[in-house]
């Protein structure tokens, strides 16, 4: 079975809740849309917080988000296949399993399509206070011609796509923080995101980010939820 959650930032709560009451097995998936925040610190604390969850009788299969480290600037991870498409992992947690951009993964009958990356409107904040941030939290001019990439050699068409955020069209404006100059925030990977939105042929898009749960046309917004992955 695949199921879906939103952002985590590191409280796992809801996991652990969902593997007590439904006690999953290693073949069940778990999709973070993001923010995981796996790789938030860098330190000891990310390494209790995989091994907690690698206890778990589940398959963590994560996006990147815009408040963690990218897999691929870690030396602990190496790449390997998975469910037709390639994924990071490390060695001494198998079970947390991380997207790479542009591939395309069978889950649950549908070929499914990876976008992870936002820009972080908490950025000075974070600096100020001197908690991390990274300048590589959204996607590369070359993940965005990879994803382009795999998405033309599949005429583009796929059945599901996975993001962290969401088209510019849909962004939800009941869940920008009022205080922030929303004139002064990046928006360039949403708009990207609607030009990729404007040319595939898809049944559902599922993304995160926001912190609120909403439906909106083929797109669903996710955050404290789990749900079944049904198209």
């Amino acid at each position: 079975m695949i199921y879906l959650t939103g952002d985590t930032h590191g409280d796992f709560s809801r996991i652990e809740r969902f593997c007590e009451e439904r006690h999953p097995s290693r073949e069940d998936v778990l999709v973070i849309l993001g923010d995981a925040a796996f790789n938030y610190y860098g330190d000891e604390r990310d390494r209790q917080a995989k091994e907690a969850m690698a206890r778990l009788p589940l398959t963590l299969f994560c996006l990147h988000g815009n408040h963690e480290m990218r897999p691929g600037t870690i030396p602990s991870y190496r790449i390997r296949e998975w469910n037709g498409g390639r994924v990071y992992a490390e060695d001494a947690y198998p079970s947390l399993l991380f997207a790479i951009d542009g591939e395309i993964y069978q889950l649950g009958g549908h070929q499914t399509v990876v976008i992870g990356g936002a820009y972080s409107v908490d950025k000075e904040a974070r600096l100020a206070s001197g908690r991390p941030w990274w300048a590589d939290e959204q996607p590369s001019a070359e993940i965005k011609a990879a994803v382009e990439r795999s998405l033309s050699a599949r005429g583009w068409k796929v059945d599901v796509v996975f993001s962290h955020t969401t088209p510019l069209k849909y962004e939800p404006p009941e869940a920008l923080s009022p205080w922030i100059d929303q004139s002064k925030v990046d928006k360039t990977t949403e708009a990207w995101l609607d030009t990729i939105e404007e040319r595939l042929d898809y049944r559902h898009w599922f993304a995160a980010h926001y912190h609120i749960e909403k439906e909106i046309d083929r797109l669903s917004i996710l955050f404290g939820s789990i749900r079944g992955f049904t198209v």
